[in-house]
């Protein structure tokens, strides 16, 4: 009998460290970069009012044509971020407008709602260029060219948002009242915006990382 409780004993002592190893394995791979992004297909991935604005060519998601969203709803974080940062290339044509929602949630149609917009424009008719924080950071000026990668970290922690453009921060916007109208920072998934005929935009690289 006292065999038999040393054996449970360390039994129940392994389960419990085999526990706590996979919760700490968990919480490591969260602070990790993740990709939401397969370089193949759609998969994990769901475009609303026109579906065909949204192809992958070549490891990129394409974003050509008029208006759509490409909202992210795969298995990470449950496709619900609060504290994280994004990362991804991208890369225009000319006459360009289109961008990356934080903090979203899926719309069936029309200009969304919910989340803030992170602008990707170097050269169409809109006045709020790359990298703004739209109708909050405005920027008159893009910091990169058409037709040439560039990169784009948006980190959101707590009430802050920055955008980084190759590294170089852009925009830096801090929540001051969380009870007014426009707070979003409550967690929400990523989109990609399709915006208008003649708008041509790529995605690839796209990588997320949770930040405690």
């Amino acid at each position: 009998m006292k065999n038999l409780k040393m054996i449970n004993r360390a039994l129940l002592f392994f389960i419990c460290n085999l526990f706590v190893f996979h919760i700490q394995g968990q919480d490591t791979k969260q602070n990790e970069w993740q990709s939401l992004f397969d370089g193949k297909t759609l998969n994990g991935w769901q475009a609303n009012e026109d579906k065909e604005v949204f192809t992958v060519s070549k490891g990129m998601i394409v974003a050509k044509g008029g208006r759509s969203h490409l909202f992210y709803t795969g298995p990470i974080s449950n496709a619900n971020f609060k504290n994280f940062e994004l990362k991804a290339d991208v890369m225009t044509e000319p006459g360009t407008n289109s961008g990356i929602y934080i903090h979203t949630k899926f719309q069936d149609k029309g200009w969304l709602q919910t989340g803030y917009e992170i602008q990707i424009n170097n050269s169409s008719t809109d006045k709020q260029m790359t990298g703004s924080i739209y109708n909050i950071v405005p920027d008159s000026i893009s910091p990169v060219k058409d037709m040439e990668w560039f990169t784009i970290n948006v980190i959101v922690n707590n009430q802050n948002v920055v955008v980084k453009i190759n590294n170089r921060t852009v925009a830096n916007y801090t929540e001051r009242d969380p009870q007014k109208p426009i707070s979003i920072f409550t967690g929400g998934t990523i989109a990609l915006q399709g915006h208008s005929e003649g708008s041509v935009a790529y995605f690839k690289n796209i990588y997320i990382k949770s930040i405690k």
